[in-house]
């Protein structure tokens, strides 16, 4: 099924991300009974592997596709399917971990080094040295803290990717920013309403 633009749900080895490697942020425990980073980590790899569910994945050759999964203890997990030449855009998931693993292909994660303001601004200037980069091919995954800004891309010419996300608490809205050099634009608010 393809969905509309923005859309919700997302350089380092390939080689596994221990808990060691995760931010300070997305390695706090979570609320009794909630899953933490790592346990988010865990399970988009264990279903990233899953070549069965990978495959059943239908992929359009123009926009992305998405089939929602049950993730664990409540959280909101994703499998999605990314044409070649397509991203995310520059966004956050707010107050939400998160975690995902590419199951086939290879995407490229460019992430901010820095947490920036819940709310009241509009526009920052970022300062040198913040951006990160890391590509993540089939089997390779990564975790992160809340307000993890971010764009996710399928940078190949002619390859499909796919990928297993997982966010917890389930996304209480996504805000999609616009960047020109050293400077973010807040650009929209999503919820949950708007990609449902």
């Amino acid at each position: 099924m393809s969905h509309p633009t923005p859309t919700h749900p997302l350089n380092a080895p390939t080689a596994p991300v221990s808990p060691a490697d995760f931010p300070a942020a997305a390695a706090r425990s979570a609320p009794s009974g909630a899953p933490t980073a790592a346990a988010l980590l865990d399970f988009v790899r264990r279903t990233a592997a899953d070549q069965a569910l990978v495959d059943s994945l239908p992929l359009d050759p123009e926009g992305r596709t998405w089939v929602r999964l049950e993730g664990p203890g409540g959280s909101e997990a994703w499998l999605i399917g990314w044409p070649p030449g397509t991203g995310t855009g520059w966004h956050d998931h707010a107050e939400s971990l998160g975690a995902f693993a590419t199951a086939r292909g290879t995407l490229t994660e460019n992430a901010l080094a820095v947490r920036l303001p819940a709310s009241g601004w509009k526009t920052l200037e970022l300062a040198d040295g913040l951006d990160r980069s890391r590509r993540l091919g089939e089997g390779g995954s990564r975790a992160f803290g809340r307000h993890h800004v971010h764009e996710v891309l399928n940078e190949s010419p002619d390859t499909h990717a796919v990928s297993v996300h997982a966010y917890y608490p389930p996304l209480p809205l996504i805000r999609r920013f616009s960047r020109t050099g050293a400077v973010l634009r807040l650009e929209q608010v999503e919820r949950p309403e708007d990609w449902q």
